[in-house]
C-alpha cells in the first residue's frame, strides 16, 4: 500500500505521535531519515520521501537520525504485510524469523527453504511487501538494536556487537562507521562499564496500554516456580538452548515497558527481545482494534 504523500507530510509538520512508527521520514538534502515526532526542523515537502519501514530507508542510503533516534519507534505491526494473501502471509513469517535473528548467522537460501519457499521468490516477495531485501532488513535490525544497546545500556561496546547480531566486532564496526561517518564509541553519552545486574531496555507501544491489565491477566495464570507477577513487576525464568537466565518487565516512561534481561549468552538477545515483544503485543495497533 502506497503512503500519502500529503497525509503523511501533514502528520511530520504537526509531529503527530499516533502515526509514530507506522511510517519513516527521509530527507534528500541531509541524506538522514527520522520518525515523524522528531524535533527537527521540518524539511520541505519536496524535499522528503516516506517510507513503511526503516529498512527501507536505510537500504537506499539514509542515514538513523541521532535526534528522535528511530530505533526508539513504537514496534509498528502493519509493515508485516499489506494484505492477508499467502504470500503476505510468507513475508510476516520471514520478518519474525529475522526479527529473532535467523540471519544473524544463517543464509536467505537457509530461510527461504525454512519458509517453504525459493530463495529467488522471498527476494521478490521482499522487495513488493517491504521494499527492502532479507539481508538488508536484518541488517537494519542489527544496526537499530546496536544503536539503542549503546544508548539505553552500559554493555562494553563488544559485548553489543554480538548481542546485536553483529558476526565480528570489525564488521560492527565498520558498518557504523560507514553509516554514522563515526565509531560506535562516539554514539555513547554515558562512558561507564557494564554491570552485572542486567540488561535493561525499553520496548515501545502505541497508546493506551493497560498495564494493570496485563498483569492481572499473567497473575491469575502464572506458572508456580516460573513465573512471578509482584508489586507491578512480572518475572520469569527462561531457557533457550540448555540456557538459563531471567526476565523482568514494567511499566515505565513515555508508553514504553522497561525490561531488565538477565542471560549468559548475549547472542540470545535478539530471539529475547522478539519473544517479549510479542508475549505482550507490543505490536498492536490500537485505533484498528
Amino acid at each position: 500500500m502506497e503512503l500519502d504523500h500529503d497525509i503523511c507530510y501533514r502528520a511530520l509538520a504537526s509531529r503527530d505521535a499516533r502515526f509514530d512508527g507506522r511510517f519513516f521520514i527521509a530527507v534528500k538534502t541531509t541524506r538522514i531519515y527520522c520518525r515523524p515526532i522528531c524535533p527537527a526542523r521540518t524539511a520541505k515537502q519536496v524535499n522528503v520521501l516516506f517510507f513503511h519501514t526503516a529498512a527501507e530507508a536505510q537500504e537506499l542510503g539514509y542515514r538513523p537520525c541521532l535526534r528522535c533516534r528511530p530505533e526508539a519507534a513504537p514496534h509498528s505491526g502493519a509493515w508485516r504485510g499489506v494484505s492477508n494473501t499467502g504470500f503476505s502471509n510468507t513475508v510476516s513469517r520471514a520478518l519474525r524469523l529475522i526479527e529473532k535473528g535467523d540471519l544473524d548467522e544463517g543464509t536467505p537460501a537457509a530461510l527461504a527453504e525454512k519458509l517453504g519457499v525459493g530463495e529467488r521468490q522471498l527476494r521478490r516477495l521482499f522487495e513488493q511487501y517491504v521494499s527492502a531485501s532479507p539481508q538488508g532488513v536484518a541488517q537494519t535490525r542489527r544496526v537499530l538494536l546496536a544503536k539503542q544497546l549503546i544508548h539505553e545500556t552500559a554493555m562494553p561496546i563488544t559485548d553489543i556487537a554480538f548481542a546485536a547480531g553483529f558476526g565480528s566486532v570489525r564488521l560492527f564496526n565498520e558498518v557504523f562507521q560507514q553509516l554514522y561517518q563515526r565509531p560506535p564509541s562516539d554514539l555513547r553519552r554515558d562512558k561507564q562499564a557494564g554491570s552485572s545486574s542486567g540488561v535493561t531496555l525499553l520496548l515501545c507501544y502505541h497508546p493506551p496500554y493497560d498495564w494493570q491489565a496485563m498483569l492481572a491477566y499473567l497473575s491469575a495464570r502464572a506458572i508456580t516456580g516460573l513465573e512471578i507477577v509482584e508489586d507491578g513487576i512480572y518475572t520469569r525464568t527462561i531457557c533457550i538452548n540448555s540456557v538459563q537466565g531471567t526476565v523482568s518487565v514494567q511499566q515505565a516512561n513515555s508508553h514504553a515497558l522497561a525490561a531488565t534481561i538477565r542471560f549468559p549468552n548475549l547472542a540470545a538477545l535478539p530471539q529475547i527481545i522478539a519473544r517479549l515483544r510479542a508475549m505482550f503485543d507490543l505490536a498492536a495497533d490500537p485505533d484498528m482494534i
